[in-house]
């Protein structure tokens, strides 16, 4: 028995019957002694709609205005399982974001929590109720209401472990765990039984979807347990723990394949080769407010450089328009881009004590022809861009290469 802190995601809370689902799963969880708080985002499609009622009314809308509009679909949502809850006979009560006053700066559509005020909900968890929150949502100092970004509730529902010193939060959603893949992508993808906050990071970031990074910063920050659950079915989940929680001789050497569609690639050619040029051809890019990705820089046989980089493939014209000035500039000799690329990645935390993996990586996509154009690696991951065209083929041979087919 203790105190855990649950989020429910736009699917889980999809419809009323979900919603009422998610009620008598809660209730289930009072019934074996413990304190629940609730996290919950909006209905499914509600915050797409929102946005799509503001594109309709503004050409680009205010941000402070849009955080009022898209942050009422959560409190829809709040209401809604609380009455599911009382109808039941459960004590609830329902607070938004500036009702716990989870204080945020000022920067709307993309806050950071400063602080969270728990006494409210410290007092009705003595008094027997669920506590029910909207996720997404906050206030600033001066009373604004401010969103935390797509995926937010998953933030909301750490910060408020962390502050209320939870002994598990558990993150719901429409799937039953962390995969060592994604199983539509490779069907021998197994569930995690634990994973490291390292790994569960580096997954996020490289595309796998089933966690805002944000959330597992901070549930890592704070060393918050976090397990990933499905709404629909029970099971044990994944355990996103810290390192020092697995045994080395149970590690595996590589958890998992991530991978991300959302590449792209720009090349700047015959670059002058001249102290600083990196910069002179990097930093435009970044003051365009584009994030760059993996980065390479070659030195061409007639003393020239070629610097290749990755963006994400939204960002791929207005990068382009941006380095054909700089080409302009530096008198390189030419800028090409290409929107057919994705990233692949191995991720493990045993990567660190553990030799060949690269030669084994390497070694099984040479098997299926696959050529690899950029590598870029840290303490626990590999990355290699490769052909779009070759993704799965690519990411099953490295499941099946790594020992991940089997248990």
């Amino acid at each position: 028995m203790g105190l855990i802190v649950q989020k429910y995601g736009g699917t889980s809370v999809g419809t009323v019957e979900r919603i009422q689902a998610v009620a008598d799963k809660v209730i289930g969880f009072r019934q074996a002694g413990h304190d629940i708080v609730v996290v919950v985002s909006a209905m499914s499609g509600e915050t797409n709609r929102l946005l799509g009622l503001a594109n309709q009314v503004q050409q680009t809308p205010d941000a402070r205005e849009l955080d009022v509009l898209v942050s009422t679909g959560e409190q829809v949502t709040i209401a809604l399982l609380c009455m599911a809850l009382k109808e039941r006979g459960q004590d609830a009560r329902s607070y938004t974001g500036g009702q716990v006053r989870i204080l945020t700066d000022d920067a709307h559509t993309k806050a950071r929590i400063k602080s969270i005020d728990d006494a409210n909900m410290r007092a009705d968890l003595n008094l027997g109720r669920v506590v029910v929150v909207a996720g997404f949502q906050g206030v600033d100092e001066a009373g604004n209401i401010t969103t935390l970004g797509r995926g937010g509730s998953d933030t909301t529902g750490v910060a408020l472990a962390a502050a209320l010193k939870a002994d598990e939060c558990q993150i719901y959603t429409d799937v039953d765990g962390v995969y060592t893949t994604d199983p539509r992508v490779a069907d021998k993808a197994r569930r995690l039984d634990r994973i490291t906050f390292e790994e569960m990071l580096e997954m996020a970031s490289l595309g796998s979807k089933i966690l805002q990074i944000r959330s597992v910063e901070f549930a890592g920050k704070y060393q918050v347990p976090l397990r990933v659950l499905s709404s629909f079915e029970d099971g044990p989940g994944t355990l996103i723990t810290i390192d020092e929680d697995l045994s080395d001789m149970e590690q595996p050497v590589v958890s998992g394949i991530a991978f991300n569609r959302d590449e792209a690639k720009l090349s700047i050619r015959g670059v002058p080769d001249s102290p600083g040029v990196a910069s002179k051809v990097l930093a435009p890019i970044g003051e365009a407010n584009i994030e760059v990705d993996v980065i390479v820089q070659n030195m061409a046989a007639d003393s020239t450089n070629d610097i290749t980089f990755t963006v994400h493939r939204n960002d791929l014209a207005k990068a382009q328009a941006v380095l054909e000035q700089v080409a302009k500039e530096l008198n390189a000799r030419e800028v090409i881009g290409d929107a057919t690329v994705v990233k692949v990645s191995v991720v493990g935390v045993g990567m660190r004590s553990h030799a060949g993996v690269a030669s084994t990586m390497f070694n099984a996509l040479a098997a299926e022809n696959i050529n690899i154009q950029l590598i870029t690696t840290s303490e626990i991951k590999i990355s290699v861009v490769i052909e779009e065209k070759y993704l799965e083929l690519a990411v099953r041979s490295l499941h099946s290469a790594f020992g991940l087919d089997t248990e």
